[in-house]
């Protein structure tokens, strides 16, 4: 049984001035929905299967294997910034977004599933690598 459901990312206070683009695919980029100093918003569809126990996140935003399925938010020449001298990738876990989570988005036309990164990492640059504690949570559109 596959749908698709809508997904939200907050990427709260990112660096000034380096772009951070949600991959699409292997090698295509999605600007955020809105942008300000304060945070990126982006929102995509995604498909989810569910015939199995847990949810299997399928689409172009779902990245990586089966067992451990993320989103990328890129940043500087991960983003098609060249001329910085950043170039990360974040990775945002999908495994820890429950069967009855998905459900409830499903259920309801005006709820997506949400989380929220920091944009800026400890050492002062873009966040990267993998984004520790990602708290997914059912929000309203």
């Amino acid at each position: 049984m596959r749908n698709e459901i809508k997904m939200r990312v907050i990427v709260s206070d990112p660096l000034a001035g380096v772009a951070m683009l949600v991959q699409d695919g292997k090698d295509k980029l999605l600007p955020p929905l809105t942008s300000s100093a304060a945070a990126f918003v982006f929102e995509f569809p995604i498909t989810v299967d569910l015939s199995s126990g847990s949810p299997n996140f399928l689409g172009r935003f779902a990245q990586g294997p089966k067992d451990a399925r993320f989103v990328y938010v890129n940043s500087g020449t991960y983003a098609g910034e060249h001329h910085i001298c950043w170039g990360r990738r974040a990775k945002l876990s999908l495994m820890t977004i429950t069967r009855e989570q998905v459900e409830k988005v499903i259920q309801g036309k005006d709820l997506l599933l949400e989380t929220t990164m920091p944009g800026v990492g400890q050492d002062g640059g873009p966040t990267c690598a993998n984004v520790k504690g990602i708290v997914w949570r059912v929000a309203k559109r």
